[in-house]
């Protein structure tokens, strides 16, 4: 049975912390999704020194996965890390999986106590809290990234948040 966990020689800093929040909501502000910016934000940490891959790995999880507008991709990018930091990569390695399953489970917890909801459309305020209800006839349009895009979106900040929450959990 072998899992992954990252250890690290030093304890992160609120300074390294904050650094890598600032280069989520800098990847974020170029034209990447929400996934994109946190996964890609921390991926060196366990050894994906190729920003390409860790962009091209985390892109079908922005905007609620795929633009459906379910789990967020802030959320997501924190759930992918998680699998490199402890996931299992054992067939029926049960214990492996429930370890990170428990990690995963906090990360969405702190997640929602901070905003209520790891729903996408309840966070943009598309879809009452509960009652999101996906259509399958969504518009996988990327939206324009104009100014008012980032005025009138909570992404930047829920992105950085999501850095932090990830990283002072693996502290």
């Amino acid at each position: 049975m072998s899992r992954f966990y990252c250890n690290f020689a030093v304890a992160m800093t609120e300074q390294e912390i904050e650094r890598r929040a600032e280069r989520a909501q800098e990847l974020f502000r170029q034209g990447f999704n929400c996934s994109q910016a946190v996964f890609t934000a921390c991926a060196d940490l366990y050894g994906i020194q190729d920003e390409q891959l860790a962009l091209r790995l985390a892109a079908s999880f922005g905007g609620g996965t795929g633009r459906m507008r379910m789990t967020c991709g802030a959320a997501n990018g924190m759930f992918m890390l998680a699998g490199l930091y402890n996931g299992s990569a054992t067939p029926h390695d049960n214990e492996g999986k429930m370890a990170n399953y428990v990690f995963v489970q906090q990360l969405a917890g702190d997640f929602k106590a901070k905003y209520g909801s790891l729903v996408c459309a309840e966070l943009l305020g598309l879809a009452p809290k509960g009652q999101c209800n996906p259509k399958l006839d969504l518009d996988p349009r990327p939206a324009d990234r104009t100014q008012e895009y980032y005025e009138k979106r909570p992404c930047q900040e829920m992105i950085a948040e999501a850095v932090r929450i990830y990283l002072k959990a693996i502290d």
